[in-house]
């Protein structure tokens, strides 16, 4: 494992971001870039910046797939407290050029048995 250190919250936020995009751009393959995304609050910061570069032409989410790993069971997407909702809040929403058919959510109103 790396362990990068910077000065403060909003320097990693910006040094994690240039290096998502960066792989991003360097993606030459013909199949997409596949980007797993977490919830919560630590990443905000680095979401903000990956909008800005999007925003301003510096970095394209065209190609890009994402994957985000949890959901709560029993919310609609539409609710406030889904981490589908936080997702577009915090950043899809932000992006000019992000396929909605190339983000991938878990369910959280699927109909599932749990074992006993």
């Amino acid at each position: 494992m790396r362990v990068v250190i910077q000065e403060n919250y909003d320097k990693m936020c910006k040094w994690a971001a240039d290096y998502i995009a960066a792989k991003i751009k360097n993606h030459k393959e013909d199949r997409p870039f596949v980007l797993g995304l977490p919830t919560g609050s630590s990443p905000i910061g680095v979401y903000k910046e990956l909008a800005r570069q999007n925003q301003a032409g510096e970095l394209s989410f065209a190609n890009v797939v994402t994957f985000n790993m949890d959901e709560y069971l029993g919310l609609p997407h539409e609710h406030d407290q889904s981490y589908w909702y936080f997702m577009h809040d915090n950043f899809f929403d932000h992006l000019v050029d992000m396929k909605p058919e190339n983000i991938n959510i878990l369910n959280g109103m699927t109909d599932s048995e749990l074992p006993e």
